[in-house]
């Protein structure tokens, strides 16, 4: 076998592979835009805590300590005729860290949604965390939150009629928080209609959007439904590109029948199953139309594939953890980098390689361990 007779070769490769190492460790997980805007975000999200924890507090409805651990005022209570299903606390209060609108931005970010868009929100008032990570990722972007809120809403929820989701983004458009534009409520629930609540809760909240004044949906056939609501985000859009479709929770009307949207990952996911119009919700109708969908469910498999912490106490501060800080992707001009320095270390090391002509000679050593 013939020696190398130009190490030169391998010092090119090996300094090739240097400059690499370097260029991984000094580019961040995602670009600077992107961390720019989730710390806004996430900053933001805290701000509007404490708009909503001084409304409450306003009104003699301080937050409960007890369920409350953080005093975030988006926390509801255990039960009320407003309460359509079970709920999960640990989760409601995963999702009241303002590092939950640093995540959703870079989801944003990732579904490809620039300023001057509208972003269509589909909400229960079961996770008004979310709703409140919603409007301030839009913010922290520059673009137009399109909503269409249920006001029933699961345990822990805005499930308390005194002080209910509507009563939260109100406090948030008269202060410095973030906004959204409303277009529409349901009573939400089983129908859209609160098939499933007491007859008290669905007075409670027929007359509460009465009240409000804003354009009621009360359409008990789902593509009907369907059809209302997309309509309605299109007028609102007004001509604009809607940059994302936002599912908050699981609203009869946004998820809607068929059992494939279990097999919707949470977040930024692609829908490949396309129920017919018959039993499929807003979710698939949008992403049937090339709007990409971010799914806000599973709090807990959101949390753990995000770096996000499970019902943290204290709240972390905007910034901090995981999810600024773990490596979860390259960027494309580093993916590309790294493809060319291993096309140029195979062209420089393939004349290394022995003289074809003489033959193979015993193996010195070998072993199988």
């Amino acid at each position: 076998m013939r020696t190398v007779s130009d190490p030169r070769r391998l010092y090119l490769v090996g300094a090739l592979g240097l400059l690499f190492f370097v260029l991984f460790k000094l580019v961040p997980p995602g670009s600077a835009p992107d961390k720019t805007v989730m710390l806004r975000a996430a900053e933001i999200m805290a701000s509007a805590e404490t708009a909503v924890r001084e409304c409450r507090n306003a009104r003699g409805m301080a937050p409960d300590p007890e369920n409350d651990i953080n005093l975030t005022g988006l926390i509801g209570i255990g039960t009320s005729p407003v309460t359509t299903t079970l709920g999960n606390l640990e989760a409601k209060r995963t999702t009241a860290n303002p590092n939950v609108a640093g995540l959703v931005a870079r989801l944003l970010v990732d579904a490809g949604v620039m300023a001057g868009d509208v972003v269509a929100v589909g909400a229960s008032s079961s996770f008004p965390g979310l709703i409140v990570a919603v409007l301030a990722a839009a913010q922290s972007l520059d673009v137009e939150p399109l909503l269409i809120c249920s006001l029933g809403a699961s345990q822990w929820g805005a499930n308390d009629p005194r002080f209910d989701g509507l009563d939260i983004l109100n406090c948030l458009e008269r202060g410095p928080g973030p906004k959204g534009t409303i277009l529409a409520l349901a009573v939400g629930g089983d129908e859209d209609r609160g098939g499933d609540l007491p007859a008290l809760g669905r007075k409670l909240l027929e007359d509460r959007i009465r009240r409000s004044g804003l354009t009621a949906i009360e359409e008990p056939v789902l593509e009907r439904n369907v059809e209302r609501r997309v309509r309605i985000y299109l007028d609102g859009a007004a001509g604009r590109r809607i940059g994302a479709f936002v599912n908050i929770g699981g609203s009869w009307a946004n998820i809607g029948t068929d059992a494939s949207v279990l097999r919707v990952a949470p977040g930024l996911s692609r829908v490949t199953e396309i129920p017919a119009a018959g039993s499929r919700g807003v979710l698939q109708e949008m992403a049937l139309r090339g709007v990409p969908v971010i799914h806000l469910l599973n709090i807990k498999g959101l949390a753990v594939a995000n770096g996000l912490p499970w019902d943290p106490s204290p709240l972390p501060r905007p910034g901090e953890g995981d999810l600024y800080t773990r490596p979860e992707r390259l960027t494309g001009a580093l993916a590309a980098f790294g493809g060319l320095y291993a096309c140029l270390a195979v062209l420089i090391l393939v004349p290394l390689r022995r003289d074809p002509k003489s033959r193979p000679g015993p193996i010195q050593g070998g072993s199988d361990g």
